[in-house]
C-alpha cells in the first residue's frame, strides 16, 4: 500500500525555492522541468563515493534539471535540462529493478528533488515488485521540508552536498 504524501507538481514547493508553478500544465519551474521525469543517464556507476559504489557499482540515475543553478556546475548540460529522455513512472520503476538485476549495490538518485513525486511512486512500485537494495538520495541539499518528510521510509541513505556556509556566497553563485 502506498503512503499518501502532501507533495505534488501543482503549486510546486518541492525545493526550497517554492516557486509555486503548476508543472502539471506543462509549465516549468526554476528547475526548468515540467512534471515528467527526464533522465540524463541510468547505469552502474563505479566512481561515486567508494562506500556507495562498492565492488559492483551504484545503480545511479542522473535526473535532468536542477533547482540550484550554480554558476560553476560541472554537469551544466544536464542541470539546465538540455539533455536526457523523458520517462514514465512505470519506466522509472523498471529501471530501478533493472539496475538491481545488473548487480547494483543501491539505487542512487542524483539531483532528484524536482521529480520527487514521481520518484516516490516509482520506489513504491519497485518495492512492491521486489526491489530490495537501499535507496540513496544524492541531493544538492535544496529540498523543502515537505519533500524530505514525504521521502521518510522510502530513502535509506541521504547523501547531501553542502555547497555553502555563508548565505551571501549561495546567493551570488546559485
Amino acid at each position: 500500500m502506498r503512503k499518501k504524501t502532501n507533495i505534488s507538481y501543482q503549486n510546486c514547493i518541492l525545493c526550497a525555492r517554492r516557486c509555486g508553478i503548476d508543472r502539471t500544465s506543462g509549465a516549468v519551474g526554476y528547475c526548468r522541468m515540467s512534471d515528467t521525469p527526464v533522465l540524463a543517464r541510468a547505469a552502474l556507476h563505479m566512481w561515486e563515493e567508494p562506500i556507495i559504489s562498492g565492488a559492483r557499482g551504484s545503480g545511479t540515475v542522473f535526473f535532468s534539471g536542477c533547482s540550484l543553478g550554480c554558476v560553476y556546475c560541472q554537469n551544466r548540460e544536464i542541470s539546465r535540462g538540455e539533455s536526457g529522455i523523458a520517462v514514465t513512472e512505470e519506466r522509472l520503476s523498471n529501471i530501478f529493478l533493472e539496475l538491481e538485476s545488473s548487480g547494483a549495490h543501491n539505487i542512487n538518485l542524483v539531483t532528484p528533488t524536482h521529480f520527487s513525486p514521481s520518484i516516490i511512486d516509482a520506489i513504491d512500485s519497485a518495492r512492491a515488485r521486489g526491489l530490495s537494495i537501499p535507496i540513496v538520495y544524492n541531493t544538492a541539499s535544496y529540498d523543502s521540508v515537505d519533500t524530505l518528510r514525504a521521502l521518510e521510509g522510502r530513502v535509506d541513505i541521504y547523501l547531501p552536498d553542502l555547497k555553502y556556509y555563508r548565505p551571501e556566497t549561495a546567493k551570488s553563485l546559485s
